[in-house]
């Protein structure tokens, strides 16, 4: 089965359609900015509850937040 990694693009799409910044959207959720650039450029992908926290955050399900619909 191959998977191509949705979720960096996804969550700058979405981080991008609410205006914020990438500081902004660290501070929104509790993380430093530079997680979240390493989220966006897919050198690094989140943990389970981080997941969680930016789905409530961005009110989608994980599936949609990781391309999985």
């Amino acid at each position: 089965m191959e998977y191509e990694n949705k979720f960096k693009d996804n969550l700058k799409d979405l981080r991008q359609e609410k205006r914020l910044g990438q500081v902004e959207l660290a501070k929104a959720i509790g993380v430093s900015k530079g997680v979240i650039s390493l989220w966006e450029n897919g050198l690094r992908e989140p943990n389970m509850y981080s997941l969680i926290i930016l789905a409530k955050y961005f009110g989608v399900s994980i599936d949609e937040l990781v391309g999985l619909k």
